[in-house]
């Protein structure tokens, strides 16, 4: 494992522990078993480290997205795989999602601007399958569809208060029924 991803690793268990205004840098580079030396030449701050642990996740989820867009499956079946896959890949990640979410106002408001830049490309990509859905009429057009991605993905940053690794819901079963129900509210009613 890289220097790099060795301070990832211990800062998202750290602050996913603790909190991120209760980690000491010091104890960042202990368990990640490096000098401070080495910790600053990788990232100026601690900050730095929570933008890259959230940074990692979101860029790993906006390729899987692509892929999903890009493909030549109906829409309805692209929408339900990239819905599904952004909660089994928060589920996956779930320290970072969790940290990010908790942590994120705790940014210096440049960084915060940059983040939040990055997550509404993710989103507008998202909203933009659900609009094609409805060009095609196979989606409610009386439904915005910038409402149906912020009703969705309010739901998903909700997850790391209340969803539990060790709870009766497995990540699969979470994301079906997560993903179901964003289908359901956008098919036509009868």
């Amino acid at each position: 494992m890289t220097v790099p991803e060795r301070l990832i690793d211990a800062a998202t268990s750290l602050f996913a522990e603790k909190g991120f205004d209760r980690v000491a840098v010091q104890e960042i580079v202990e368990r990640a078993g490096v000098t401070k030396g080495a910790m600053y030449h990788y990232f100026g701050s601690k900050d730095d480290l929570l933008r890259e642990i959230y940074g990692r996740v979101l860029r790993m989820q906006q390729e899987r997205l692509e892929k999903f867009a890009a493909d030549t499956d109906p829409v309805a079946e692209r929408l339900h795989a990239a819905a599904a896959d952004v909660i089994i890949t928060s589920v996956e990640n779930y320290d970072a999602a969790k940290v990010f979410f908790r942590s994120v106002d705790s940014l210096p408001a440049e960084i915060r601007k940059d983040v939040r830049a990055e997550r509404r490309k993710y989103h507008e990509r998202f909203r933009a399958l659900i609009e094609e859905g409805q060009a095609g009429g196979e989606f409610r057009a009386d439904v915005p569809a910038d409402l149906a991605t912020h009703y969705f993905f309010g739901t998903v940053h909700h997850l790391g208060t209340w969803y539990r690794l060790d709870g009766p819901l497995k990540p699969e079963q979470l994301a079906r029924h997560y993903a179901d129900l964003l289908l359901a509210s956008l098919r036509h009613q009868h």
